[in-house]
């Protein structure tokens, strides 16, 4: 960031940080009215995608590249809060094998954690970012963002994405795929969008028929190809249908990355470029799109449109939470109930296990409030249909990390405490999960007669792995069921390490 930036004004500035599998970007800016003021860019041409072996294992070379590059970051965002970063990973790292251990050297390199995310939740953050940036209005759009790895496409009005998809092609993958010597034949770019258009097949009528009145590209990718289409002549405005079909017959004509020599077009782009031109020109044909406009805003604008949402009470994960509610028709009034009392109980202990952070109350709010929605599969068993549920369901707003806390918490909070579930979260949030799996198990216990009756509210002492549970005097002695139901809740915990006594 520049010297002329002051420690107050970085005090009020938001970093996002895309990991993509060609590009690492990184933007700083300050929010006034709604409107983004850049601060600070830096864009690395890392090629990730390009590392990842067909074991899913990460070529050491690439990522020593890209740990690198967020070594670089980190001195950037090093004068902003902690609270005011978010960093996120899509394609390649969503893929890379967990042996590597790549995802925590990041982290560390970063000095920030990272968010993995799922296609439709960049799909989401994508969308988000490009709508900001376009005049108001009410008509259906199409927004196209093709990355290293994937692909997005959203259908929206207004700030409201309708249809989302990722899929799996990308300026990187197809690159590898169909032109890794360099060669670039007419044979091998109608394979290329011919793998593209087999991509595209199963989305297809519902994008084609989806009702939008423009489309719109953003990303690198995108707007490189406009770039080169404009400087050449072939396209004043945006990006045709024509002017895509001439691009492509030159580069064949041209039958080499080395040999391409078009204004507009950066040596790092070069050997990508053919294998991006292939996805845009299939999404082009099959979907019909007869031209593209633009966007400057991509994923890395919609993180900082949805962390200012966060700030102001409108989170996507709130409204997420509501709709799975509905949707799978869960106890809300139980589900207020358990909340009301874990979140009693998260303000007893929250400086002892110190659980300060906002993100801890908002697990935990979520948890208990669709605890029980694994009870639209079965009943038996019905936390661990839950957590299934929960883990592997497009949760939008939610990171992959999230998801699998959210899990861990709705697994965990009857019966015997599944430790070996806890374990296979990042190691930073075992602890904390734990912790707040235990309150939730608490609170559901209090809430087991499912009563609307309020029940006098317990006070929690904890020490480290130690619970002290003290509730009025003689109210215990006159509840034998609850007695006896935290004489079995004490068993649990005892085999996962905690010591629960009552009184």
């Amino acid at each position: 960031m520049t010297d002329t930036n002051s420690e107050a004004d970085l005090q009020e500035a938001i970093a996002a940080i895309d990991l993509g599998s060609n590009s690492f970007h990184l933007i700083v800016v300050r929010a006034n009215n709604g409107h983004l003021q850049i601060i600070d860019r830096l864009r690395e041409s890392v090629r990730l995608g390009e590392g990842l072996t067909e074991d899913k294992r990460l070529d050491p070379a690439v990522a020593e590249r890209a740990l690198a590059c967020l070594e670089r970051f980190a001195q950037r965002l090093r004068p902003l809060p902690r609270e005011n970063i978010r960093a996120v990973g899509t394609n390649t790292m969503r893929q890379i094998h967990p042996a590597d251990d790549f995802i925590t050297q990041a982290e560390r390199a970063l000095s920030h954690p990272i968010e993995i995310i799922a296609g439709r939740e960049e799909a989401r953050l994508v969308y988000l970012g490009v709508a900001h940036g376009l005049a108001a209005g009410n008509e259906r759009r199409l927004v196209i963002d093709i990355g290293g790895g994937s692909t997005e496409l959203i259908i929206g009005q207004g700030y409201s994405p309708h249809h989302r998809e990722s899929l799996f092609m990308g300026c990187v993958s197809i690159s590898r795929r169909f032109f890794a010597n360099g060669k670039i034949t007419a044979k091998s770019m109608h394979e290329a969008e011919l793998a593209c258009a087999v991509q595209i097949r199963p989305v297809r009528n519902q994008f084609k028929e989806g009702g939008w009145s423009e489309a719109i590209g953003s990303s690198g990718t995108i707007k490189a190809i406009g770039n080169v289409l404009a400087q050449q002549g072939w396209s004043e405005s945006g990006i045709t249908l024509e002017a895509l079909e001439k691009l492509a017959n030159h580069l064949t004509e041209v039958s080499h990355t080395d040999q391409l020599d078009l204004k507009g077009l950066s040596d790092e782009r070069r050997p990508v470029f053919a294998g991006g031109v292939a996805v845009l020109l299939a999404l082009f044909r099959h979907i019909g799109i007869e031209q593209m406009q633009i966007s400057s805003e991509a994923l890395r604008e919609g993180l900082i449109y949805d962390m200012i949402g966060r700030s102001h009470h409108e989170d996507a994960r709130d409204r997420t939470i509501q709709s799975l509610i509905a949707r799978y028709s869960i106890d809300e009034a139980q589900g207020t109930r358990v909340e009301a009392t874990a979140m009693a109980l998260f303000e007893q202990v929250t400086k002892a296990w110190q659980l300060k952070e906002s993100r801890y109350a908002a697990m935990l709010s979520w948890a208990a409030r669709i605890h029980e929605i694994g009870l639209t599969v079965s009943h038996g068993q019905f936390h661990k249909h839950g957590a299934y549920l929960v883990e592997n369901s497009d949760l939008s707003g939610f990171s992959r990390q999230e998801q699998r806390v959210l899990a861990a918490m709705i697994r965990g909070h009857r019966r015997k405490f599944p430790t070996s579930f806890f374990e296979t979260l990042p190691g930073d949030v075992i602890t904390c999960t734990k912790q707040l799996c235990i309150l939730l198990r608490l609170s559901v216990l209090m809430h087991r007669a499912r009563s609307p009756v309020v029940k006098p509210m317990a006070r929690l002492e904890v020490e480290k792995n130690r619970l002290s549970l003290v509730f009025p005097q003689d109210w215990i002695k006159g509840h034998p069921l609850t007695r006896t139901e935290l004489m079995q809740e004490a068993a649990f915990l005892e085999l996962a390490g905690f010591v629960l006594r009552f009184s």
